[in-house]
Formats: structure tokens, C-alpha cells, sequence
């Protein structure tokens, strides 16, 4: 069995930031709790698109936010 490296994909959707960080509470109806190198002070409560791998079926990897 071999493992399968999984690539960054973007997911869409509002920032929000809780007491232990960022959501991402994308526009499917999905969330996530982002793990983040820099914190995206600016983009919070606004729409952002994430780009990213999950690492779990809640956490997403996050190496860029931008401003959708």
C-alpha cells in the first residue's frame, strides 16, 4: 500500500476567528479550522479563498489566504 501526497487545493469562503484561532466556514457548508503560518488579521470576517491540503477531515493546512 502506498501513501498518497495530497496537493494544495483552494477552498472559498468567510474567515472567522474563534478564541483558539481561524475558521474557514466555506461557502458548501463546510468548516474548517486552519492552521496558519501568518495570521490574516485583515481578511477576518470577510470572504477569502484558502489555498491549502486537509490534514484531517476538520484541519486545513493553510500556505495562503488571499481575498477572494
Amino acid at each position: 500500500m502506498g501513501t498518497e501526497e495530497q496537493s494544495d487545493q483552494e477552498y472559498a469562503g468567510l474567515l472567522q476567528r474563534d478564541v483558539a484561532g481561524f475558521l474557514l466556514q466555506c461557502d458548501d457548508g463546510s468548516h474548517y479550522r486552519l492552521e496558519l503560518l501568518r495570521t490574516p488579521i485583515d481578511a477576518v470576517e470577510k470572504r477569502v479563498v484558502v489555498t491549502g491540503r486537509l490534514s484531517d477531515q476538520s484541519i486545513l493546512e493553510a500556505s495562503g489566504v488571499r481575498l477572494a
